[in-house]
């Protein structure tokens, strides 16, 4: 299986992204080396000012987006253009290599991102009162920028970036409800590309100091064989059960998504063998493809990266990244167990069967011969844990380590193989070397992504924070549960088509503090983190929901079936994922917040496990055979017990801990006399 260690929409690259060859692919090549080695210089060589970081990070991304990607991706769409220009716009579509109109754009855009630091003493001084060439720098900036999102990642950024960017020209001639003071054309650049409230905000200082290097991390990961390991670990320990390839699928997703957190990467990594494999046992195309989004999408969720926004979402909540983790633990894990369940539960459905154990790798085999794997793996989190050491330097030392874990490898096997130890060096070294170019590569889309996502929540902070509040309450009518389906039903909306960091970075501007305000004033105290993860999960979904679902037309793809079909049936089975951020609202223990014994976390996570796996049961209709009417019933109710059991505090004089203790019974019992009924 040949992976592609691409982070999000990114693996764009793997269908548009121009090849290494050629003039072009050696200048991709030097800027993504050069790119690489910069970021690795920063936590211990270059100290540099935080400003200037951002721009130098935002030059190296933009200018590798316009030399890797050409300006029209499809030949038809070349041809209809040729028919309007007669013959002369075959320049925008190059796809091998980059042309000189790309190589004057790419200059273009990285000296109008590099601006900011060229004069950085200069626009301090004058900071408010801009002179005609900031104006001029920064329209240049913003316009190349939404062009390369374009190009990266689609219409759906750039064209939500520039809807804000219109409403902020004509906000006093809109509807009572969403008018505000109309921004002016200096005021509205000095927002976006003079000051760290817009394109070099936070996102963008996250982007530079913390999450190239987890990337790269996983590129490097990848490159040394550990997608491949994680693959056959996972069918080695479930392929042989039922469903087991289905099984299997969702556990590669799992351990994949743990190193670069991207759904369609996910999709298009793991998908190419496991899809494939799913239909021969049996899985129709549709389900076969909408288990693989299921199980990409949720990787997303899976700390330690969690789509790259675990960072992100620190900085916004002034938390700990190690806070941000123990928060999002619990619910990542028994979302992804539950989908192991659902897999299991429509294998008994379709009568299916586990792959032989003769055509399947040996645990035994497998787990030792890549246990070196988790070496760094194991290092970065001891160095997060134990030594509470930043992100940034954990990653840091976790790539040095892994480097010299992928020399001695090469070494070691170059040895074994009875060839010269400088043959296994010179293969270490190239496979460094191809390292730092896919950890740029991969990386580009998010520089741009958060990039393109601060112009939208620059246009935010000028007071559209406080109209969308507004229309959110008027809207639900002061109702908190309304509030949350219209927020949750709006992050779904605005997050199709975005990658995970914009998408969270849209929501946590937009929704996130409407969620605070309206909690607070229908008398609920809900944790600045449980809004925060309540968008962002409902972001991520965005991802297999028709019509844009981009995981969706991966696996599509891949299965051959109607991308819309799958993705209508892997949103039936995130059902599961959507149900928690409104769990966790009302129910913080779910976060781990005010939890402080391993007693008390271990029961609320086998709880958590028991509730899910009902919740499955009930929608997909099927338990230990198919449900009753009235069985589907109990599940909704053991599934509310464990979840929510304040609900049922409030009702009955019963503790939390006594409904927990009543809801396993319901389940056990449930589980009982269908098994009896079941058996001929």
């Amino acid at each position: 299986m040949q992976s592609t260690g691409g982070t999000d929409a990114f693996t764009a690259l793997e269908v548009g992204s121009r090849p290494l060859t050629g003039w072009s692919g050696r200048l991709i090549m030097v800027i993504a080396v050069a790119w690489s080695a910069f970021q690795l210089l920063l936590p211990h060589v270059l100290l540099l000012n935080s400003e200037l970081v951002r721009s130098i990070h935002l030059a190296f991304a933009i200018s590798l987006v316009y030399l890797c990607f050409p300006s029209v991706r499809r030949q038809g769409t070349v041809d209809r253009l040729e028919r309007i220009g007669g013959g002369r716009l075959r320049f925008l579509y190059r796809p091998n290599r980059a042309s000189l109109y790309d190589l004057v754009l790419a200059a273009a855009a990285a000296g109008a991102a590099l601006y900011i630091a060229l004069d950085y003493e200069g626009i301090a001084m004058r900071l408010g009162r801009p002179i005609p060439r900031d104006i001029v720098f920064g329209v240049l900036l913003i316009v190349l920028l939404i062009e390369a999102a374009r190009r990266a990642l689609g219409f759906a950024l750039p064209l939500i970036a520039t809807l804000f960017i219109l409403y902020s020209f004509n906000s006093e001639s809109m509807p009572d409800i969403i008018a505000s003071k109309n921004a002016t054309l200096s005021k509205l650049v000095t927002k976006l590309t003079l000051t760290t409230e817009g394109i070099y905000g936070v996102p963008l200082d996250v982007s530079a100091s913390v999450v190239f290097l987890f990337v790269l991390f996983g590129a490097m990961l990848e490159k040394a064989g550990g997608g491949k390991y994680f693959m056959d670990l996972a069918f080695s320990l479930l392929g042989g059960y039922r469903g087991g390839p289905a099984k299997a699928a969702v556990l590669a997703s799992g351990l994949t998504g743990m190193v670069n957190g991207s759904s369609i990467a996910n999709t298009v990594t793991t998908g190419t063998f496991t899809i494939p494999l799913m239909k021969r046992m049996g899985f129709p195309a549709i389900k076969a493809g909408a288990i693989e989004v299921a199980a990409s999408t949720n990787g997303q969720l899976m700390p330690p990266i969690m789509g790259a926004a675990a960072f992100i979402i620190a900085e916004y909540c002034n938390m700990t990244y190690l806070e941000v983790v123990k928060a999002a633990f619990i619910p990542a894990i028994i979302s992804y167990l539950a989908l192991i369940y659902i897999t299991h539960l429509e294998a008994g459905k379709l009568g299916l069967k586990g792959i032989p154990r003769d055509q399947l790798p040996r645990f035994r085999e497998v787990f030792p011969r890549g246990l070196h794997f988790l070496i760094p793996l194991g290092f970065l989190l001891y160095q997060l844990i134990i030594l509470r050491r930043s992100a940034q330097l954990s990653a840091y030392y976790a790539i040095l380590a892994l480097a010299v874990l992928m020399v001695v490898q090469r070494v070691w096997r170059a040895w074994r193989d009875g060839r010269h130890p400088g043959r296994g060096l010179a293969v270490a070294g190239r496979e460094l070397l191809e390292s730092l170019i896919a950890g740029a590569r991969n990386m580009m889309g998010i520089g741009v992504a958060v990039s393109a996502a601060g112009i939208i929540v620059g246009i935010v902070t000028l007071g559209l924070g406080n109209v969308i509040t507004e229309v959110i309450d008027v809207i639900s009518g002061g109702y908190l549960v309304p509030m949350l389906l219209i927020t949750a039903v709006v992050s779904l909306i605005l997050g199709m088509g975005l990658p995970t960091t914009a998408n969270y970075i849209v929501m946590a501007s937009l929704t996130a503090p409407a969620i605070m305000t309206l909690g607070a004033d229908a008398g609920l105290a809900i944790p600045l983190i449980a809004a925060h993860l309540f968008v962002f999960y409902f972001g991520i979904l965005s991802d297999d929901t028709p019509p844009v679902g981009l995981s969706a037309y991966a696996a599509a793809a891949i299965s051959r079936a109607d991308p819309i079909r799958t993705g209508i049936q892997g949103f039936t089975y995130d059902i599961r994922t959507a149900l928690l951020p409104f769990m966790f609202i009302f129910n913080t223990d779910l976060l781990l917040i005010g939890v402080h014994s391993i007693g008390h976390g271990v029961l609320i996570f086998a709880t958590g496990v028991v509730a899910m796996f009902a919740f499955a049961a009930l929608t997909q209709g099927y338990f230990i055979r198919r449900n009753r009417w009235y069985e589907g019933i109990i599940l909704g109710v053991i599934t509310l017990m464990l979840l929510r059991p304040g609900l049922f505090e409030a009702w009955f004089h019963l503790g939390r801990f006594g409904w927990y203790a009543v809801g396993s019974a319901l389940f056990a019992g449930l589980a009982i006399r269908q098994k009896k009924s079941a058996t001929p």
